[in-house]
């Protein structure tokens, strides 16, 4: 970096115009004892919006890092929410005040599914690596990871009353798990194509789920009770009696084959008939599992009611009687007759106007059902029913759409004064406040390619994808007039640089130089904007983008050629001609000295030109896509690029290099605009969202800023062997990170051995001196942290597996003095067992560590035990209290209605006292 060259950082800032996106699903959440349904979570690229359906507005942000939110899951308890990304971490914030303090990384890709279990003491974790993983969300560790599948998880469910697990994948399985000896006991090879959904119902007695078909199908579910081969008592299964002898050989083929099934059998009862043809896309249900919401691809939502024994009953004798007078077969059975399908009944099918992407269902009091959709419009709808009617009538509730566009951002434009930023879509322009981010103006307008801002900011053009321009006026948010220009799309409009008049480039072949008039409205009679056609510059191939030179000298076409033309502004004759590039030059712009023009093309590179003499100076490679804009900073000859590889990137025209690349967006950036100062810049992209980046003062250094993109390759590109096979395994991960972590370990170990060995021979010279001798000098590093003792500077929380044996022993006597200070015992104990079970051959083979060992086992029993009582004391304490309390405002309850029934006494005596006296 040169002394006379200084750049700026430029940092994300904000995230807007997403209401949610479409990768993770919504959700309800409750804050802070609020009423129910009002709030519901959705996912905004990387963060979590929560939003108050009533006023529309967001109320917390749970801040993401820099991967995408796939999936959100609120606790039982309502207080906390998990949250899996796309890397296949997993987060548990809390709703009370948006911090997350637990975080869990164990899968390999995006995590597609999350389930609490009914007590929110664990978490089961699915994922698009195949793999199951049940997390311990109270000791904050991974308990074991379930292998069998071999397509994405699409469902996993605890069942309540038994450690059970049931999962479900697009290998079109369905998996039944012993959480107890974490072993698959039961696949389910029902279906013909994946399973992409599933729910249980009737007290877990009946599971449903959805496939690729039309069909819900339904299975009954019957827990048995296991076969007691001591005992030799039966096991009821169905009505047959299997006998188990020890003694008998006959027995014994019929009892190995119901040890797959000596927990439950599950065998389809039916199937339900969908009204959509398409695949599931989600199928949930409240938490009572009274209610189940269904839907495909479309827009239509099919709610089903789940219909109590009661229900049934009445429903199974009136189907009878009718059945009695047609049935010919006196010996049908009841199911025969009734079917699966009237267990359930359907209430109503929400139809919104764009195709839904997400749906959880809400039961409230009185009845009442709370259904909030999150469609593939960037919007959200809540309705509201009655499932106790006979035919249930939808209400729409609210619908989120003020916040975000339903279509992308094509176009971005920043007012003069740096204070307002236009975006338009396909359907409807806005108009943000930049320091808020709220929406100060929205119009409904045609398709929109480009947009600017008219001098003095009270009006904006459009050019229109049907070959119109469009004005709008910003103070009564009103359309002022729509232009026929073109023929064809306008891909392109360009402010003149005397401010008097715009240019706009089409793909009829055409350049139109437009000039700004004042013309008398017919209806209100006064004054409006209006352009007025002056010139055409015809050309012979579609025109991509046009731009004035600064000093409005040359005019600047690209074409569809790969060409750029340079022509003379007053005369419209022709400069120069650039050519060098593979495909359509999509994007351009010329410094504010209108000595350079820079060019992004769909060939992915970005060419630096002279004006003067059209000669190209430098040729990069910019993006891993197509370059689809390109803006110079103002009197700067930096400039931005934004490409389809999400990546947005700053540029030095006269060094030719790279000064910075922003990552945030998660798909495709179609635009991006800087402000007049420079100090802002605002992008747009397929994922529906609207970034504000700001100049900071920090000095960016070149040499540092390619160490940190090289490091990140390496890391990204680093493959860590080693990893467990067989149907259950280890939770965790292994990864740069954690074998880095185990050398640190190893390095704390060499540590303690060397300033052991140095105390001791200390003592041994004071032994033979006969006197106290001055303490040897410790280590730096434990002056670094502050001197704390050797015992304290182990990282024990650290992933051990990949510790090597040789330093186990010496690790187990740390464990010893640990837990004999009383330090951390839980932690140790923790780290003491997993080390016990991953080298248990060796340790227990090991003559030198049985001593240690049985050191271990005593210390560490003597001090659970005194954590154990110290526990129990105080929880007997605090319930002593809280009868105490409860017992207090019981009294001062009921002191309170007797006081206030002797006022309405008194209140009434008065009114009976002057009724008296008037009479």
């Amino acid at each position: 970096m040169g002394l006379t060259k200084q750049y700026l950082r430029y940092v994300a800032s904000a995230v807007f115009g997403v209401i949610g996106s479409q990768k993770a699903n919504i959700t309800y959440v409750t804050l802070r004892g609020g009423e129910k349904g009002r709030y519901v979570a959705v996912a905004a690229c990387e963060h979590v919006f929560i939003w108050d359906v009533r006023k529309g507005e967001k109320v917390l942000i749970l801040q993401g890092q820099k991967h995408e939110v796939t999936f959100l899951c609120p606790s039982p308890d309502g207080v906390h929410i998990a949250v899996g990304y796309e890397d296949g971490a997993v987060r548990i914030f809390s709703l009370l005040n948006g911090e997350s303090n637990v975080s869990f990384n164990g899968h390999k890709s995006a995590v597609s599914v999350i389930h609490y279990d009914a007590l929110g003491a664990r978490l089961v974790t699915g994922s698009k690596d195949t793999d199951v993983i049940v997390w311990d969300i109270i000791n904050e560790c991974g308990l074991y990871r379930l292998r069998g599948h071999k397509d994405v998880i699409t469902q996993a469910l605890f069942l309540r009353d038994k450690n059970l697990l049931v999962t479900c994948s697009k290998d079109s399985f369905v998996k039944w798990w012993d959480l107890d000896t974490q072993h698959c006991f039961k696949t389910m090879v029902g279906h013909r194509s994946e399973v992409w959904g599933m729910v249980l119902l009737s007290q877990e007695s009946r599971l449903l789920t959805g496939s690729a078909d039309s069909e819900l199908r339904a299975w009954d579910i019957n827990y048995l009770e296991e076969v007691r081969k001591d005992s030799g008592e039966p096991t009821v299964k169905k009505g047959k009696t299997l006998l188990v002898d020890d003694d008998e050989e006959d027995n014994k083929e019929d009892v190995d084959e119901s040890l797959e099934e000596r927990i439950l059998s599950c065998e389809k009862a039916g199937s339900i008939l969908r009204e959509a043809r398409d695949r599931v896309v989600s199928l949930t249900a409240d938490r009572h599992a009274r209610v189940i919401a269904c839907h495909g691809n479309d827009s239509v939502l099919e709610l089903f009611t789940v219909l109590s024994e009661e229900e049934v009953q009445k429903k199974m004798t009136k189907k009878l009687k009718k059945a009695k007078k047609k049935a010919t077969n006196q010996g049908s059975s009841l199911a025969t007759l009734f079917g699966i399908r009237g267990l359930f009944t359907c209430t109503h099918h929400p139809c919104p106007l764009s195709p839904l992407r997400w749906v959880d269902c809400l039961s409230c009091a009185g009845g009442e059902l709370k259904v909030a959709l999150l469609l593939q419009n960037n919007t959200v709808e809540t309705y509201s029913l009655k499932t106790s009617h006979k035919t249930p009538v939808a209400d729409k509730t609210a619908r989120l759409t003020l916040g975000g566009h339903r279509t992308d951002v094509r176009t971005l434009a920043f007012s003069s004064d740096n204070l307002a930023v236009l975006s338009a879509s396909g359907d409807t322009v806005k108009v943000w406040n930049r320091s808020t981010l709220q929406v100060i103006r929205t119009m409904a307008c045609e398709y929109a390619l480009c947009s600017l801002f008219v001098p003095g900011d009270r009006q904006i053009i459009l050019g229109t994808k049907s070959g119109k321009l469009q004005i709008f006026e910003l103070g009564s948010g009103s359309l002022l007039e729509t232009v026929d220009a073109h023929d064809g799309a306008v891909w392109s409009i360009c402010l003149a640089p005397d401010q008097r008049g715009i240019i706009s480039g089409s793909a009829d072949k055409t350049v139109k130089f437009w000039e700004f008039e004042l013309v008398k409205d017919k209806e209100t009679s006064q004054k409006r904007l209006t352009v007025k056609h002056k010139r055409t510059l015809q050309l012979e191939e579609d025109v991509l983008c046009v731009k004035f030179s600064p000093d409005h000298r040359l005019l600047a076409v690209s074409l569809l050629d790969c060409t750029v033309k340079i022509f003379y502004t007053d005369t419209l004759k022709f400069f120069l001609s650039l050519y060098g590039h593979k495909l359509p030059v999509l994007c351009l712009d010329i410094s504010h000295d209108s000595t350079i023009i820079a060019t992004g093309s769909a060939d992915r590179n970005v060419k630096i030109w002279g004006l003067d003499f059209g000669d190209c100076h430098r040729s990069m490679f910019a993006h891993d896509d197509s370059v689809m804009f390109l803006q110079f900073v103002p009197k700067t000859h930096l400039f931005f690029t934004a490409g389809k590889d999400k990546k947005i990137k700053q540029w030095d025209a006269d060094k030719f290099e790279n000064i910075q690349t922003l990552e945030g967006h998660h798909r495709e950036v179609w635009c991006l605009a800087i402000s007049p100062n420079g100090d802002h810049l605002v992008s747009s992209s397929h994922d529906k969202s609207l970034r504000l980046w700001e100049r900071t003062r920090e000095p960016i250094i070149l040499e540092e800023e390619r160490e940190m993109v090289s490091d990140a390759f390496i890391r990204s590109a680093s493959q860590v062997p080693g990893e467990t096979q067989g149907e259950a395994a280890p939770a965790g991960k292994k990864t740069v990170e954690t074998v880095k972590a185990a050398e640190r370990i190893m390095e704390a170990l060499e540590l303690y051995k060397g300033e052991t060995r140095k105390m001791e021979e200390h003592r041994y010279a004071c032994e033979s001196a006969g006197k106290e001798l001055p303490p040897p000098q410790p280590n730096p590093i434990l002056v670094a942290f502050g001197n704390v003792s050797v015992r304290e500077t182990d990282e024990l929380e650290v992933s051990l597996l990949v510790l090597p044996f040789p330093y186990v022993p010496e690790l187990l006597k740390l464990f010893n003095s640990y837990i004999q200070q009383g330090l951390e015992v839980e932690l140790v104990c923790r780290c003491l067992f997993f080390l016990l079970k991953i080298h248990f051959g060796q340790i227990s083979s090991n003559q030198m560590l049985l001593s240690v060992i049985d050191e271990l086992r005593t210390n560490t029993l003597s001090k659970v035990r005194e954590i154990r009582d110290v526990m129990g004391f105080n929880s007997a304490a605090l319930q002593f209290l809280q009868r105490e309390i409860e017992s207090k405002e019981d009294v001062m309850f009921f002191a309170d209605a007797t006081g206030r029934l002797e006022e309405k006494k008194k209140k009434r005596r008065k009114r009976e006292r002057a009724v008296l006296t008037i009479a």
